[in-house]
């Protein structure tokens, strides 16, 4: 059997109607060279149906399971039954635009060479990213780090080189966040040439964020995988601090001393917290 040249791997849990989405729009792809990996990690069985028809719609499909549910251990499991040379990441609550994959292939057969592509996310990246090279100088200070999970392709070979996702950050996880951000400092430790291609189009809604206080515990959980990277990477001592000033200066210095400075408190706790834990589990 043919490998292919892409292997999506998709960690889903207790979506339906979403999957369809996705998959409808990998059906009518300009490059039909890739597999999907499906790591369900439901307790019952409600994405068969669309595993069925995403089979149906002629999708080389793989359905994996991961109990209990860990984002990262899940995209490992993926990983470890991947037979192609690129790696996806798609979430399963997105859909690519219908040449996604032949832009991105086509990105890696460049002369640069790139080990890794980032896409364009429609509704999330700002409109003036027209083109970066990602470098360990300015992501080590929290500069041009404009990649989330859903618009990052990674050569396998990087995997082999890097290692795979911390299983301890995550969504979900104490440290609530972070993995994808790791996975790339570590990329860029490594000498990894990452690159992007706008004319790459993924889409991922934006909900509004979660208000009271489930908002603010939220946010105080994707705070500590934050804070675990600075002391995962070391960090300079002044990124830290510009870290734990900001999210409390900047509402202060526009007046907003409600929900947007009680934000800021949950981040700076949150970041302070992931700090402090990762250091004392490595001691």
């Amino acid at each position: 059997m043919k490998q292919p040249a892409i292997s999506l791997i998709v960690a889903t849990l207790n979506r339906t109607d979403e999957l369809f989405d996705l998959f409808e729009s990998l059906a009518v792809q300009t490059c039909q060279d890739f597999e999907v990996i499906v790591v369900d990690q439901n307790t019952d069985d409600r994405i068969l149906p669309y595993l069925e028809t995403a089979f149906a719609m002629g999708i080389s499909i793989t359905h994996l399971r991961n109990h209990p549910a860990n984002l990262s251990v899940a995209r490992n499991i993926g990983l470890k039954a991947a037979t192609a040379d690129l790696i996806g990441f798609p979430d399963d609550d997105c859909w690519y635009e219908p040449d996604l994959l032949e832009q991105v292939v086509k990105r890696f057969s460049a002369a640069d060479a790139p080990e890794g592509v980032g896409v364009r996310w429609e509704e999330g990246d700002a409109p003036a990213i027209n083109a970066y090279q990602l470098t360990w100088t300015r992501s080590k200070v929290f500069r041009d780090i404009p990649v989330a999970s859903i618009t990052l392709f990674l050569q396998m070979k990087l995997f082999d080189r890097i290692g795979d996702f911390d299983a301890r950050l995550g969504v979900g996880l104490w440290f609530g966040a972070a993995e994808e951000t790791d996975l790339v400092l570590r990329a860029l430790q490594a000498g990894a040439l990452l690159a992007y291609e706008p004319s790459a189009r993924v889409h991922h809604p934006v909900g509004p964020p979660v208000g009271g206080s489930q908002g603010l515990v939220a946010a105080r959980q994707r705070a500590r995988g934050t804070g675990a990277l600075w002391a995962k990477h070391d960090l300079p001592k002044w990124v830290i601090l510009r870290g734990l000033i900001a999210p409390l200066l900047s509402p202060l210095l526009q007046g907003s001393l409600g929900t947007e400075l009680a934000h800021g408190y949950a981040e700076v706790r949150g970041r302070l917290e992931g700090f402090l834990g990762w250091r004392r589990m490595q001691s």
